[in-house]
């Protein structure tokens, strides 16, 4: 994977809606894509297949990460090797556990085994990560996603268990860790700086890219302008 030219991790934009995807490509920032069941229902996908072999058909060379439907592992199964078949370029998407926390680990080991591109995601926990890539096949590619965003949403620094996990990754030959639920522009600089492979933005993250290294004096002078003229629009007055 080429890295982008600011910054020595894979930004990869998260979204399914396709001309906010061919944006953020032709603006020269993601290097992939990833998507999800809630991000097809956000952007109101009607077909799934026909979006997929839309995406895959605007971007043939870049990986895209296409998330199994079905809570039940046989379909799952079967899901995850019909995406398979829509290109070389995809990673299919498999949750750690199902919705009823059964653990989808013998699941990731038998499709890996048959040489599935696999992105594991919803991973939280250092357990989970090891557990995912023991079963993984030596050499092949696949992606670790942990949610780096949602660790630290309970209160708890993600960059100890981000910085433990890259190490568990790197052990296996083929295996990159995907830094999940970005919430900040800052998140890029503290994945690259655990070593990670991949970071996920979304595009009001990516939007804040022309951002880095901008004088902060400038935009503390732009934050007050807008203040004015908000105040101004308001024509609100306190005193004549």
């Amino acid at each position: 994977m080429n890295k982008t030219k600011s910054f020595n991790i894979n930004i990869f934009a998260d979204g399914a809606d396709m001309n906010e995807m061919l944006n953020t490509y032709e603006n020269g920032n993601v290097t992939g894509f990833t998507t999800n069941p809630s991000l097809l229902k956000k952007a109101g996908v009607s077909d799934y297949e026909t979006f997929a072999r839309k995406v895959i058909s605007n971007f043939p060379e870049l990986p895209i990460s296409f998330e199994v439907l079905s809570d039940d592992f046989n379909l799952m199964e079967r899901e995850a090797l019909k995406i398979a078949e829509w290109g070389e370029n995809v990673y299919v998407k498999i949750p750690i556990s199902n919705a009823d926390g059964k653990s989808s680990i013998p699941l990731i080991k038998s499709l890996s085994s048959q040489g599935v591109q696999l992105n594991v995601t919803a991973i939280l926990t250092i357990s989970q990560v090891q557990q995912t890539v023991d079963v993984l096949k030596e050499d092949t590619k696949n992606i670790v996603s942990v949610f780096a965003g949602r660790i630290a949403d309970t209160g708890v620094d993600p960059l100890p268990i981000m910085k433990e996990a890259t190490k568990i990754c790197h052990q296996k030959k083929g295996v990159e860790i995907l830094w999940a639920s970005c919430r900040e522009l800052l998140n890029i600089f503290q994945a690259e700086s655990c070593g990670c492979d991949i970071i996920t933005c979304q595009p009001d993250i990516l939007s804040k890219l022309p951002n880095v290294g901008k004088d902060l004096e400038l935009i503390s002078l732009e934050t007050v302008q807008q203040f004015s003229r908000d105040s101004k629009d308001l024509g609100f007055s306190l005193v004549k």
